[in-house]
C-alpha cells in the first residue's frame, strides 16, 4: 500500500455528496426538526378534524386570532391605500369622463329644448300650409322668408329663398297658414320679392263670406305699427257685421291673387258721411311681423311644387 508524502496543503481534497459548507449550513434548520414540525403540522389536522365542533385546537385558534387579527387589520389598514391607488386613479378618470360626456349630453338638450318652440312653429305651419292647399285646390312651393323691409320703391315687402330657379314669377300669389300675404313683385335666380296686402299701394279683391258681398280690401301701409286693412263693398248700402270672414274673390286666372283664401275678419265698423257709406276695418288672420315659412301658389302638377293640392307632400 502506497503512502502519499505530499503535504497536506497540496493534497487533494475529497469531495462527497454531503455539504460541508458552515457558512451556508448554518442558515438551514436541521432536518430532524423540519420533520418534527411537518408531523407535528399533520398530528394538529387530524386532531382538528377528528375533534369536529369541539375540537381542541379551537382555545389555540382563538387565542391566535385575537392576536394576529388587530395585526392584520392594521397592517390592512396602512396598505389599503397604496394598493387601491391605481384603481382610484382610473375610477377618478372614468368620473372626469362621465362629467364630460353629461355635460355634453346636457348642452344638446338644453339647445334642443331652446329649439322646440322655433320647431314646433315651423311644423304647424307646414301643417297650415298643407291644409290651405286643400282649401283652394293648388299646389304651394314653400319658402322662407329671410328679410324683411323696403325693396323696389315698396314700403312693406318681404324677401324669400326662392326665385324662378323654383319656379317663381311675379303676380303669384303668397299665402301662410294663418291666410294671405300678398304677392310676387319681382324675382330672381333664388329669391323674390312679396308686397304684403298692408301695404298702401295694394288693393286686393274681397268678398265677406256669409253674405258673398264684394269689395276691396285696402292696406294702410303701416308695417309693424298698424297692420289693420280697410274694406269698402261695392253695395254702399250693405253694412258688415263685426266677427264676419273676408277672402278673396279671385283674379282672372289666379292671378295676382286665386279666390278663397282668408283675408281676416271684420273688427270695427264705421259710416264715411262723405261717401255716404259703410267701411270696414278688417283684422288680417296673418302676422306680418312674424312671417317664416309661407307658400307661393303654383298650377297643380307643377314640378317644382313643395305641397300639392290635396295637401300631399311632394317626393
Amino acid at each position: 500500500m502506497a503512502i502519499d508524502t505530499r503535504p497536506p496543503h497540496t493534497r487533494p481534497v475529497r469531495r462527497t455528496g454531503v455539504s460541508r459548507d458552515p457558512v451556508r449550513d448554518a442558515g438551514r434548520p436541521p432536518r430532524s426538526l423540519v420533520v418534527a414540525l411537518v408531523l407535528a403540522c399533520a398530528a394538529l389536522m387530524v386532531v382538528d378534524k377528528a375533534g369536529g365542533d369541539g375540537s381542541p385546537i379551537d382555545p389555540v385558534r382563538r387565542v391566535v386570532g385575537e392576536v394576529v387579527g388587530p395585526v392584520q387589520a392594521g397592517v390592512s389598514a396602512v396598505v389599503r391605500p397604496v394598493v387601491d391607488l391605481p384603481g382610484a386613479v382610473r375610477t377618478n378618470g372614468a368620473l372626469r369622463g362621465d362629467v364630460a360626456r353629461l355635460e355634453a349630453e346636457n348642452a344638446g338638450l338644453r339647445a334642443r329644448l331652446a329649439k322646440a318652440g322655433y320647431d314646433e312653429q315651423r311644423l304647424a305651419d307646414l301643417e297650415g300650409l298643407r291644409a290651405v292647399a286643400r282649401d283652394v285646390g293648388y299646389a304651394l312651393v314653400a319658402a322662407r322668408v329671410i328679410a324683411i323691409g323696403p325693396a323696389q320703391s315698396f314700403s312693406s315687402t318681404v324677401t324669400l329663398d326662392a326665385g324662378s330657379d323654383a319656379g317663381l314669377r311675379p303676380d303669384m300669389t303668397v299665402v301662410a297658414a294663418e291666410g294671405l300675404v300678398g304677392r310676387i313683385t319681382s324675382v330672381t335666380a333664388h329669391t323674390a320679392t312679396v308686397l304684403l296686402i298692408v301695404d298702401d299701394t295694394s288693393s286686393v279683391g274681397g268678398r265677406i263670406g256669409e253674405s258673398m258681398e264684394l269689395g276691396f280690401v285696402r292696406g294702410r301701409g303701416h308695417l309693424g305699427t298698424d297692420d289693420r286693412l280697410e274694406l269698402e263693398l261695392a253695395d254702399r248700402s250693405v253694412v258688415p257685421r263685426v266677427g264676419q270672414q273676408v277672402v278673396t274673390w279671385g283674379s282672372e286666372g289666379g292671378s295676382p291673387y286665386i279666390a278663397g283664401v282668408p283675408i281676416g275678419t271684420v273688427g270695427k265698423v264705421y259710416e264715411s258721411l262723405r261717401e255716404t257709406s259703410y267701411r270696414a276695418v278688417i283684422t288680417p288672420g296673418v302676422d306680418f311681423t312674424a312671417l317664416d315659412l309661407v307658400g307661393i301658389v303654383v298650377p297643380s302638377g307643377t314640378p317644382e311644387a313643395t305641397i300639392e293640392a290635396d295637401g300631399s307632400l311632394a317626393p
